[in-house]
Formats: C-alpha cells, sequence, structure tokens
C-alpha cells in the first residue's frame, strides 16, 4: 500500500486566528502538495476566499459546523480529493489541513477520519493544531466549554496575538495551558509567523518522557471539574488486559476522558504510543526502541468531572491481569 496522506487538524475559537495562521504557512513551500477544506459555521463561506493559492485543492465545507452537521460532507471532500489524486488530476497529494469552524469538537472529525472503511486506508491523522488568542484566552476558556475542549485535545498549541497582550498575560495563559494538557507544545505567534517545517514535525513530545513534566496550575476557579492525572507504572503492562480495561472506561465515560496520551511499557524492545480523544483510539504505534533511558509506562488522562481516584481504584481492581500496580507521578485540579 502506498503512503498514507497526513491530515492535520487546525482549530481554535472564534476569533483566535486560524485563518490568518493558515494564510501565512500556505505560502510555504514545505506545504505545496498539501489540499484544504475549510469549515465556516452558517450558510455563508468567507475563509476559503483567503486561501486561494491551492485553488483547485481547497475545498469548501459550509452550511454548518464539522463536529456535528456535516461530517458526511468531509468524508465526500476528502474521497473527492482522493480521487483526483489517483486519477492524476492534482499534483501528488501528501497532506490535508482541515481548518474548522471556531465552534468546532475535534473529536467528531476524528471519529470519522479514523473508522470510514475508505479514508482510514488512505489517511491518517497527523496531529491536532489549536490556536488560542493570548487577549481572550483565559476567557474563552472560562466561559466556552469549546475553548476548554480544543485545548485539551491539542498536540500543538499556537498562542496568537502575543504582541498585544502583556508577558504577565502570556506566562499565565501559557501555565494554564500546560496544566489543561501537558503533553501539548505550547508556541508563542504574532500574525501567523511559524515555522512551517517545525510546526508540521510531528509532537514528540510522548516519545521523550516528557509527558508529566508541567507547570503548576494557576490560581483562580476555572473549570473545577476539569482535571488531569499522570500515571506511571514501573512493570510492563499486559497489552490486551490494559486494551480491555481502557475499552471498558471508554465506553462507560468517553464523553467525559477528554483526552489520554501516553508511552507504555508491553514487554517488547520498544514501548506503544498510546493517543485517544473521549471515546476514539488512534491504531496503536509500536516504536522499534525506547526514546531515552526511562522505560516505564506513562500515561496522562485529561478529564471532566471524574475523580482520579476512581480511576486508580478500577486500575487496581485490574493489576492482576494488567502485571503492574499504577502509581500517581502527579495530579493537579486543572484552573483549579
Amino acid at each position: 500500500m502506498s503512503k498514507k496522506r497526513r491530515i492535520t487538524i487546525v482549530t481554535g475559537f472564534l476569533g483566535s486566528g486560524k485563518t490568518t495562521l493558515l494564510t501565512r504557512l500556505l505560502k510555504d513551500p514545505f506545504l505545496k502538495n498539501a489540499a484544504v477544506l475549510v469549515n465556516e459555521f452558517g450558510k455563508v463561506g468567507l475563509d476559503h476566499h483567503l486561501l486561494r493559492k491551492i485553488d483547485e485543492k481547497t475545498l469548501l465545507i459550509g452550511g454548518g459546523c464539522l463536529c456535528c452537521t456535516v461530517r458526511e460532507d468531509l468524508v465526500n471532500s476528502l474521497r473527492e480529493l482522493l480521487n483526483k489524486d489517483h486519477r492524476g488530476e492534482i499534483e501528488p497529494l501528501e497532506r490535508v489541513i482541515i481548518e474548522t469552524s471556531g465552534l468546532a469538537d475535534p473529536a467528531p472529525i476524528l471519529f470519522t477520519v479514523l473508522t470510514d472503511t475508505v479514508l482510514q486506508h488512505h489517511f491518517t491523522i497527523d496531529q491536532v493544531i489549536v490556536t488560542v488568542d493570548a487577549v481572550n484566552g483565559q476567557l474563552h476558556l472560562d466561559r466556552q466549554p469549546e475553548s476548554m475542549k480544543q485545548a485539551a485535545v491539542a498536540d500543538k498549541i499556537i498562542i496568537t496575538k502575543t504582541d498585544i497582550a502583556s508577558p504577565e498575560e502570556v506566562q499565565q495563559l501559557v501555565a494554564r495551558l500546560h496544566a489543561l494538557n501537558p503533553s501539548a507544545e505550547i508556541i508563542q505567534s504574532v500574525l501567523g509567523d511559524v515555522d512551517c517545517t517545525e510546526l508540521f514535525v510531528p509532537n514528540e513530545k510522548a516519545k521523550s518522557g516528557h509527558l508529566i513534566h508541567y507547570d503548576e496550575s494557576p490560581p483562580g476557579n476555572h473549570a473545577p471539574n476539569t482535571r488531569s492525572i499522570s500515571l506511571t507504572f514501573d512493570q510492563p503492562l499486559d497489552w490486551n488486559a490494559f486494551g480491555l480495561w481502557l475499552s471498558m472506561l471508554l465506553h462507560a465515560r468517553g464523553q467525559d476522558v477528554l483526552r489520554v496520551k501516553g508511552m507504555v511499557d508491553v514487554g517488547e524492545e520498544g514501548p506503544v504510543i498510546l493517543n485517544g480523544v473521549q471515546h476514539i483510539i488512534h491504531p496503536p504505534e509500536h516504536l522499534d526502541k525506547w526514546p531515552n533511558d526511562d522505560k516505564r509506562s506513562h500515561v496522562v488522562f485529561i478529564m471532566r468531572s471524574i475523580n482520579p481516584e476512581e480511576i486508580l481504584r478500577s486500575l487496581h481492581a485490574f493489576q492482576h491481569v494488567l502485571g503492574s500496580r499504577a502509581s500517581i507521578r502527579e495530579t493537579i485540579e486543572v484552573l483549579q
């Protein structure tokens, strides 16, 4: 089978700079073989007029939000690009960038690609990039559930408009985002000025053992029901047993598990990379070797309305088949 085409999802709350970022990036030769799908909330789409650089490979998905009403259109658009690629009507397609509306939940988009019988054989989810406004980001995280969920599922977070925010505001926002999503890489940007090559290299933090290193959350009284828990297993895990336990958890509480990410020792030469959003688990990636000397399993959960102790009790009930007992390296209530 030929190499799968990568899909990158670019999302972020309304006015956070998604289109500015993407317009800047599309000028870079690195994305010469990329196509763009633009989704807008509402009947009239405008953003696609800003992305004329790639013309026939820019498709507008309108009439609603990707996360709820137009997933069939998403499938049709991706299949249309695939057919054009196969017929040689466009340059060989290497990447598709999906720019969502500011009100989108990325999880159903991931589910659509990962479960469609055709798309799953030709596309792979590369990463989720989220833009957060340095000026209004705190307010959006406080008041807009969509903004909180977008940040929680991000692989990379671009903090925009840092030129018109104070250094203290930016620092507080960075600390809050670190607390909300420990494994996300955070990049600061002005007017979409981001190194394209660096941005589209997949986030390696999960593969380099840094999942459990993050800043303490700043004071406040925001999102008290959203929590992050980091688990460490000192002994190899039985992969089948762990998969069964995780499947049961996501079946019962998938809507409340915003993100699960980790590196798991299953007794082989290299670890298994775990990556999931709500009830959706990406196909596990088996690495040939460990990226560093720490060969323990580390798993991070970002959860809503779930007590971390519930996760521990559930895991410990399975420990006789898992092969290892979990310990909490760090547990925090995000944005206490």
